[in-house]
């Protein structure tokens, strides 16, 4: 099958891009990776009758630390964090995920912003975010507003980008101090989307207490979700063995998955624990309190 017919617009700036949304209205729909939106037009499940592609928009292509945040603008493409060597030594949760996103040629040409936009309930961006506690930063005609990414996941393929509007940045707070994290994830084989997946970000006191804790699981509902349970367990406590199961056991408890060809609900709901329980071992490992569990 092929797309429905569509204007196209290439813009050359965010502004340009903003400028086209506000003149064709709620039926235009912006292009950076397009590696969701292309093929949902192939089958006719989106049918943009504008297509505003953002490609050209130099100034959305970036990938930098500043402000003791990781910048990411919106034409940032998946390989980019994937292969930055400082995204690997000082962001390890981004790291692991950004090494499974699909498959090497879709992260060629996706784009992280995008993958949040698209909110995907399998997908893994919007975990790691919710685990990292990032921000997007939304432009519209009236200037820019940040958003924190419990606000900005509304529901599945829903975000707080209003009519008029783009998301240009994401942004992941630096670790700073005794912190680290660790993203799991399984799938039936590469490039399908998640079975199950899940994000963990800890920060320790000088005692080796978890002085903060951001927990997030993916494929378990309408749309990635936090386990604020499971983090307020964590917090002011010492790591234990039994700590981790507990907060692994709440992960569980939140998970609502639907069965489908990847698995049935008891053996979903199964995977959040683990991948949380996976994840939360991990962190510790690289925050060298691993042996002491």
């Amino acid at each position: 099958m092929f797309p429905a017919s569509f204007e196209y617009v290439l813009a050359r700036s965010a502004d340009e891009a903003i400028a086209a949304l506000l003149a064709h209205g709620e039926d235009a729909r912006l292009l950076a990776g397009g590696q969701s939106l292309i093929p949902a037009m192939r089958f006719r499940l989106a049918r943009p009758s504008v297509l505003v592609d953002i490609n050209a928009a130099k100034e959305l292509s970036y990938l930098r630390e500043a402000d003791g945040a990781l910048l990411v603008g919106a034409c940032t493409r998946d390989v980019a964090l994937e292969t930055a060597s400082f995204v690997n030594e000082r962001y390890p949760m981004i790291a692991d995920l950004s090494k499974v996103v699909a498959d090497p040629v879709v992260r060629q040409t996706g784009t992280v912003v995008g993958s949040l936009c698209h909110n995907d309930p399998a997908g893994d961006w919007p975990v790691a975010a919710l685990a990292g506690r990032a921000q997007i930063i939304i432009r519209g005609k009236g200037g820019n507003r940040t958003v924190s990414i419990d606000d900005f996941l509304v529901d599945s393929y829903t975000t707080a980008v209003a009519a008029g509007e783009m998301a240009i940045e994401v942004r992941f707070p630096t670790p700073s101090g005794r912190s680290s994290g660790a993203y799991e994830k399984i799938e039936r084989k590469v490039g399908d989307f998640a079975t199950a997946c899940a994000g963990v970000h800890l920060t320790l006191a000088a005692d080796g207490s978890i002085v903060d804790a951001g927990i997030a699981i993916g494929a378990m509902g309408p749309k990635a979700m936090r386990v604020p349970e499971a983090e307020r367990l964590l917090c002011g406590n010492k790591p234990s063995k039994d700590l981790l199961r507990a907060a692994a056991e709440q992960a569980k408890k939140l998970a609502d998955p639907a069965a489908d060809q990847r698995g049935d609900v008891a053996f979903k709901r199964e995977m959040a624990g683990v991948l949380v329980h996976r994840a939360l071992e991990r962190t510790l490992q690289r925050l060298n309190v691993g042996a002491l569990l």
